[in-house]
């Protein structure tokens, strides 16, 4: 456990805290005063006002279009289910950058819909839901859906006998034990919306902004950090607050209800009812998810001969140093660099938390993994280079810093998928093994690795593509020369020009295709079928 929590400090905690005080205090002095002078800004409460609503109207939307897809694939059994749940969930592992960009290519100036019927949504508040949406789609109908494929049906069926409705059945008896699994994955989404950056960076304009977006905005335009400071703390306190929340909910599903094999309750569409709701679902996976996804490949093939392609073997010198294609070779290195980090840090702590023996002290620091997934990324990015700018820790113009960065945001997922499978495992097996003289190594490599094997590579996959992704903290310390993909996206995004935008688009796609086909792999190595990521 030594080695995850001295990763944290340094890295997560450390930071944070550096860019923070050197917010707070100034000439020796600290200035916690200036929390209400901050927060009775009109313009600062105006901010807070648009994260919360926001927030609050993308949950509302989701859980209303998902709830319908969780339940089609928890009970329904159709041809090309697993392919769906991985085309389902392929707009989650992707960077927020490509998704503002698809809905750029869908609403924006001269998108699809602006093509067909002149109505552009970019600058509403329309397009950063939908975005939303479109972003945390599989959120509820994996978690939501993977619970429901495992509640005992024999349950509504006995009320169904006694004389209940449908309705009520559903409402009495289902409803009830859903509701830990809908309010966790209530508060999941919740959390990725308020802490939202390249969705309302790229569609929000200047319109529209979260506390995120205008951290980055008052870090890296305005200099102002006192106000990125406050808004940090904010901002952490209301994560915290829903990770607790969230750690609630999630024992309360574990432990309240008794559970059967998913495979065992989904059954072909029955009636005119069933079908129709399958219909529906497939219709809002290919107009919600589907269509932006495809308007994004489009658009980058609009000029004739690939020309936005081979445009990115070629550096202009203004916007990169070195060509826009080098951004794919440089983020494919660190991801696989972070992929390492993540893996042995998440595998480490999550080996520990599995202990029947741990206490309270390491079972609380779970809750604290999850942090660096809600916390300002632009807090984190820019706090690496205000703390790690002395030996030994000099690490400012490491290329080793950005791996790193993006290591914090994976290891919560090598966690979160490692976790229940190292808890399944038989601890008989270990002391058996110890017993006829293993040593402790040997043991891992022959008792737990063959059981956990898939797992791990799960694992390393979604800590791939989440590190390929990552954007709010390696805007600020990706080199000019190193540039990753969606940095390069947003730089060409931030230029006039339909030479840029096209690049913008293809590299776009380029990242989509990648982290696609990563999610496809995953989907072969699962080692179950619930559903739940």
């Amino acid at each position: 456990m030594a080695l995850p929590v001295a990763f944290f400090a340094l890295f997560f905690a450390w930071p944070v805290a550096a860019i923070t005080a050197r917010g707070l205090k100034a000439g020796g002095t600290w200035h916690l005063g200036r929390f209400a002078e901050v927060l009775a800004r009109p313009d600062i409460r105006h901010v807070l006002w648009f994260t919360t609503w926001q927030a609050l109207a993308s949950t509302a939307l989701t859980l209303l279009i998902a709830l319908p897809a969780a339940y089609a694939f928890a009970r329904l059994e159709f041809p090309g289910k697993q392919v769906l749940r991985a085309v389902v969930t392929v707009p989650f592992v992707l960077p927020t950058v490509v998704v503002g960009t698809a809905f750029l290519a869908l609403v924006g100036h001269g998108g699809l819909l602006d093509e067909l019927w002149g109505v552009r949504l970019d600058t509403t508040v329309w397009a950063i839901l939908l975005a939303h949406v479109f972003f945390n789609y599989a959120v509820v109908v994996r978690t939501v859906g993977g619970l429901w494929g495992q509640l005992d049906p024999r349950q509504e069926e006995a009320a169904r006998m006694l004389g209940a409705s449908p309705l009520r059945a559903w409402r009495q008896v289902t409803l009830p034990a859903l509701a830990p699994a809908v309010a966790a994955a209530a508060l999941m989404v919740f959390l990725f919306t308020f802490t939202s950056f390249g969705v309302v960076q790229i569609l929000g304009g200047p319109t529209f902004s979260t506390l995120e977006v205008e951290i980055y905005r008052q870090t890296s335009e305005v200099f102002d950090l006192t106000t990125a400071a406050v808004l940090t703390l904010v901002q952490f306190a209301a994560v915290g607050a829903i990770l607790a929340v969230h750690a609630w909910t999630v024992r309360r599903r574990e432990t309240a209800l008794r559970l059967v094999d998913a495979s065992l309750t989904a059954r072909r569409p029955r009636g005119a009812g069933q079908w129709a709701l399958l219909g529906g679902v497939l219709a809002t996976v290919a107009v919600l998810l589907v269509l932006p996804l495809g308007v994004l490949v489009r658009r980058s093939l609009d000029a004739p001969g690939f020309a936005y392609y081979r445009a990115l073997t070629d550096a202009d010198g203004g916007t990169f140093l070195v060509a826009p294609l080098h951004a794919v070779w440089t983020s494919l290195e660190y991801a696989f660099a972070a992929t390492g980090i993540a893996l042995a840090v998440g595998g480490l702590a999550a080996a520990a938390l599995a202990r029947r023996d741990a206490g309270r002290l390491v079972r609380g620091f779970d809750a604290l993994l999850m942090l660096p997934l809600g916390v300002s990324a632009v807090t984190v990015g820019f706090g690496f280079l205000i703390a790690l700018d002395q030996p030994p820790l000099d690490l400012r113009q490491s290329w080793f810093l950005v791996p790193l960065a993006q290591a914090l945001v994976g290891a919560p997922f090598v966690v979160r998928t490692m976790l229940p499978v190292l808890r399944a495992v038989d601890t008989r097996l270990r002391e058996a093994a110890a017993v006829l003289g293993a040593s402790p190594w040997r043991v891992w490599r022959e008792v737990d690795l063959p059981l956990v094997r898939r797992a791990l590579l799960v694992a390393a996959g979604f800590a791939f593509a989440v590190s390929l992704g990552e954007f709010g903290a390696t805007v600020f310390i990706a080199r000019p020369d190193n540039p990753t993909l969606p940095v390069a996206v947003a730089r060409l995004l931030s230029r006039p020009g339909e030479l840029n935008y096209g690049q913008a688009m293809a590299l776009s796609t380029i990242l989509m295709v990648v982290c696609a086909a990563a999610l496809l792999v995953l989907e072969r190595l699962r080692t179950d079928r619930t559903g739940e990521f």
